[in-house]
């Protein structure tokens, strides 16, 4: 189980570098063809677009087939779309097609591989490793725009062909080291459980999802306005910044590892709350930033919060799915990236009009969200009890 594991959080990590390591280099490849400033948001958006609508479909695909077969799938697509964008970066349209293609097949691993988590781990000790995972997730953020850079300032194409490599080995070492999972057989025993996704809607997880789409929500507005905004207030530079997103995604990272692993069944619900909380804390911290110091100490609580719940959340998720694991996963992640779709354009709009105010907001939606965790907690239509869903 420990090497499964292990290359379980190697995709994920591969996963989340490829969405960092594009952050720095856009902008360039855009300038440097002379295309339209528009296209550096719009290659963005349609990533998290194609992940969207995707996922869902990979996730009960997963329930079906099973995981290690998605999970070859989505690591040689998720390769072709680095090769393909390093290959045609004089083409708009091909790029458009490169990231359409990296993110149908990003919705395919992240929803095979938290089912594969699932259906290897027990209730007792799923927060542990959905810990790990999201450790994964975090040092991908903190490794991808840095790598990036770095390779980037060789030549534009040079961190495109390395991911694009690296996934391709991965493919190679998945295919020898993966065993299909003894399915957790939920699904298959209750045949009162819902055969579809929109089913699930109709069960209180649906206000899990809702919480999912908030928390990534709060998580893409403040990526997409937190440097425009501490050029105005503090003068941040571009490798200050670069220092700060380091550090947060180190404190992501020791949440994940230390943190979460720790959170016991049956009260997670509990920790959402706090994480929360201390979400919007971060949230009020940031207008008040004075000095490079306090913007760091800003985002890191607020980086604190919100990585404790997103995993958090996924973990409790996939409990309360009624053994569709994958189902369940890929409708997080439609709706993670639903959160990615609107929170930048959201905000940045807010930003031009509001500016530090839009944090005071933000705020209160996160403390707002907690009442999404009472009603869960009151409903009774739960996938865990079959007499309750059906009442």
């Amino acid at each position: 189980m420990k090497k499964t594991i292990l290359l379980l959080m190697s995709v994920q990590f591969f996963v989340y570098l490829g969405f960092g390591i594009i952050i720095p280099i856009l902008p360039e490849v855009i300038l440097a063809e002379g295309f339209s400033e528009v296209h550096v948001g719009g290659l963005l958006t349609i990533y998290a677009l194609s992940s969207f609508f995707t996922a869902p479909l990979w996730g009960a695909l997963s329930d079906r087939t099973g995981r290690k077969k998605l999970i070859m799938i989505g690591l040689l697509g998720f390769s072709v779309s680095f090769f393909l964008f390093a290959a045609f970066m004089h083409h708009i349209v091909l790029l458009y097609v490169s990231r359409v293609v990296g993110g149908i097949f990003s919705g395919a691993l992240y929803t095979a591989v938290t089912g594969f988590v699932a259906d290897i781990t027990t209730e007792e000790n799923r927060n542990k490793y959905m810990g790990l995972l999201g450790m994964s997730i975090g040092l991908g953020f903190i490794f991808g725009p840095a790598i990036g850079g770095i390779l980037g300032d060789v030549h534009l194409q040079l961190p495109f062909i390395t991911s694009g490599t690296l996934t391709l080995l991965l493919t190679v070492y998945a295919m020898i080291i993966l065993k299909e999972p003894n399915r957790h057989s939920e699904g298959n025993k209750r045949a009162i459980i819902p055969k579809g996704a929109s089913t699930l809607w109709t069960y209180r997880i649906r206000y899990l999802f809702i919480t999912s789409f908030i928390i990534t929500f709060l998580l893409a507005g403040v990526e997409a306005t937190f440097q425009l905004f501490q050029i105005d207030k503090i003068q941040i530079t571009p490798l200050q910044l670069g220092y700060l997103f380091m550090a947060s995604g180190l404190v992501d990272a020791a949440i994940q590892g230390g943190v979460v692993r720790r959170v016991k069944n049956g009260t997670e619900t509990s920790w959402i709350i706090v994480a929360q909380v201390v979400t919007a804390i971060g949230l009020i911290l940031i207008p008040f930033s004075t000095s490079l110091l306090w913007a760091g100490f800003a985002m890191s609580v607020f980086t604190a919060g919100n990585a404790l719940v997103r995993t958090v959340l996924v973990s409790l998720t996939t409990k309360e799915s009624g053994g569709m694991y994958g189902t369940a996963a890929g409708l997080s992640y439609s709706m993670d990236n639903m959160g990615r779709i609107i929170g930048p354009l959201l905000f940045t709009w807010v930003f031009t009009m509001q500016a530090g105010n839009m944090y005071f907001v933000s705020a209160i939606i996160a403390l707002l969200s907690i009442g999404l965790v009472f009603i869960f907690r009151k409903s009774p239509r739960s996938l865990r009890n079959i007499p309750d869903a059906i009442a």
